[in-house]
């Protein structure tokens, strides 16, 4: 047996096991609220005395670990850090400060009428751009967002916002708007589509082209609260760089304490 099949079947000895008690937030055996979607937030909520924590890993060897805490069902707080070059032979660069979220649930889902939250997260996403004191992708920043759910052939969520960022250094301070949908596909797997309408990314000294951001993702619930996940991020090419997206692997785990 060469080494790649005795890798390989090392890996299903240690995961099937994990995928026959899967619990987390994906596909129809979910049982946790996903709180983003891609690189928004969604209406979902960490329960009282639940936490998660999430590991993003992306282009230049960036690495963006974080941490959120449900201190009551209706309201969660959490912070993250991280930077590029950190996996890799490069000198590494750390983001210039750690980024800090919290979300209020004004309404739980009905019938009729979706989830609606509000909340503030100042964590971007990809490397940090120096010369215009932004990320690459901008933070959210102040928003508020509203999630619906429906039964057809599984799960299936939409979701829908605007927000208002804090990063100024390109000169664009437009009001941003963004949706978004979920689909289960089985017990275990749910797949995303995000688009990020970019009105705060297309000023002229902006990175955006105008064409807003289109965010293709995967999860897959590998264990007990533990979710792996894929993401091809801005798949229209708003950025000037991106030929066939950014490639980003996700991992979350949710507990409690």
């Amino acid at each position: 047996m060469n080494h790649q099949r005795l890798i390989t079947l090392l890996l299903l000895v240690l995961l099937v096991p994990c995928l026959l008690v899967a619990q987390g937030y994906a596909g129809d055996q979910a049982t946790h609220e996903p709180t983003m979607l891609i690189d928004k937030p969604t209406a979902g909520m960490l329960k009282r005395a639940q936490y998660a924590v999430n590991g993003i890993f992306y282009q230049r060897g960036g690495v963006l670990m974080g941490v959120s805490v449900g201190l009551i069902d209706a309201f969660s707080f959490g912070i993250s850090y991280g930077g590029t070059n950190i996996i890799g032979a490069s000198k590494v660069q750390m983001n210039p400060a750690p980024g800090v979220r919290a979300k209020l649930r004004l309404f739980d889902e009905s019938t009729t009428m979706p989830a609606m939250a509000i909340g503030f997260d100042s964590q971007g996403k990809e490397p940090y751009v120096d010369s215009l004191s932004r990320y690459l992708l901008k933070s959210p920043g102040f928003y508020v967002v509203a999630s619906k759910n429906y039964s057809l052939a599984g799960n299936f969520s939409v979701h829908g916002g605007f927000c208002y960022g804090t990063e100024h250094g390109d000169g664009d301070k437009d009001l941003n708007l963004f949706v978004g949908v979920e689909k289960s596909l089985g017990n275990l797997v749910s797949v995303l589509a995000e688009y990020d309408f970019g009105l705060n990314d297309d000023h002229y000294r902006a990175i955006g082209r105008g064409r807003g951001y289109l965010n293709l993702g995967v999860r897959l619930s590998a264990g007990k609260g533990f979710v792996l996940g894929f993401d091809l991020k801005d798949v229209i090419r708003n950025q000037k760089d991106v030929h066939l997206g950014n490639r980003v692997l996700v991992m979350d785990f949710v507990g409690s304490f």
